[in-house]
């Protein structure tokens, strides 16, 4: 066995790292696609848009008030 860069060791390394790098890639793909389905139907529909808005940005009528109820943490 030689000791150099090319080592066993380190090409094992290098494929564990192109593994976690492999389902990192194929998680964010997922992650696009998911994304890119939710903007498709945003898209589509005023009212899902306009729900998302208000959900999400807490955008609201002229003629409306907004409360927002946070759940209570205990630090205890």
């Amino acid at each position: 066995m030689f000791l150099d860069r090319n080592n066993l060791l380190s090409q094992f390394q290098l494929q564990s790292e192109v593994n976690k790098l492999e389902n990192q890639k194929e998680f964010f793909r997922t992650e696009i696609d998911k994304t890119r389905e939710e903007q498709r139907e945003l898209l589509s529909s005023p009212e899902k848009l306009e729900k998302f808005a208000r959900e999400q940005y807490l955008m609201k009528k002229d003629n409306e008030d907004l409360f927002i109820i946070k759940e209570a943490t205990s630090d205890k």
